[in-house]
């Protein structure tokens, strides 16, 4: 009997799972405590200046041109394109985009969140969900209130770049979240990009459209306002697919980089 009871708790004692470290718990894709944080952060009293100032300009100023022009197609259209669409929706997305993650990475509080049992994937959707939200709500809507003051949504202008700069505003929200992680610099980097590379080559170098972010909104809101004066320098279905590519590519490397962030205790 006494053998009997020793082979039996051998056997258990072999048969028993090996002891692992917990895995990552919560959701897969959003964290509601990460995302609360993250909205703390980007709403804070300095960015939350930069936020509100951007979109009040924007109906200053139409609301000025609309007095003196009156509703004028033309008017709304490059004003719409060229100040909203390749200064304005850009800026906001350097300020939500770089502002999502980069300041944690900056000052180390980064380690806290990693130390916790959440994806790093999870980390970086939340975050990115936070921001294409921040960057949509502080420029696609002033952008349509502006358009419905130029020209009252004549051609369904207003609707058009509405839509676009919701659309721009979730490549945008990528692109500098990915740059956030990438560098300390990000700021910077977002800035030059967005002041550069979209406001000025993107509308003087013919080639360079095929590339911007701002063209590739643009063909969305030309096929919305369907009236001749919004025009693309990119068909529908490449803006489409490269808005898809480089959000997702963006979003991957980003999710890349975090994974490098090694803990002490991990290495």
């Amino acid at each position: 009997m006494p053998a009997t009871h020793a082979t039996t708790a051998a056997a258990t004692t072999t048969s028993a799972p090996p002891v692992r470290p917990p895995a990552a718990t919560g959701p897969v894709l959003f964290h509601p405590t990460v995302a609360r944080l993250t909205y703390r952060a980007l709403l804070g009293r300095r960015r939350a200046l930069l936020l509100f100032a951007l979109p009040l300009l924007l109906l200053i100023i139409v609301s000025a041109v609309r007095a003196l022009t009156g509703a004028d197609d033309d008017t709304a259209n490059h004003l719409l394109q060229g100040f909203a669409l390749g200064s304005m929706v850009p800026l906001i997305g350097v300020i939500a985009g770089t502002g999502a993650i980069g300041p944690e990475i900056d000052d180390g509080a980064i380690v806290y969140l990693l130390a916790k049992p959440i994806r790093r994937s999870t980390i970086i959707f939340t975050k990115l969900l936070v921001a294409i939200g921040v960057t949509a709500a502080f420029s696609a809507i002033p952008v349509l209130i502006a358009g419905y003051i130029l020209n009252g949504n004549g051609l369904n202008m207003a609707v058009a770049y509405g839509v676009a700069a919701a659309v721009a505003s979730l490549t945008y929200a990528a692109i500098f979240l990915m740059l956030g992680v990438i560098t300390r610099h990000a700021v910077v980097a977002g800035l030059v990009y967005a002041l550069v590379w979209e406001s000025v080559i993107g509308n003087v170098v013919p080639g360079a459209r095929t590339l911007s972010v701002q063209q590739w909104a643009l063909a969305i809101a030309q096929k919305i306002s369907d009236g001749g004066v919004v025009t693309s320098e990119v068909a529908l279905p490449t803006a489409v697919v490269l808005l898809v590519l480089v959000t997702t590519a963006a979003t991957g490397f980003a999710v890349h980089k975090l994974r490098t962030l090694k803990l002490a205790g991990e290495e």
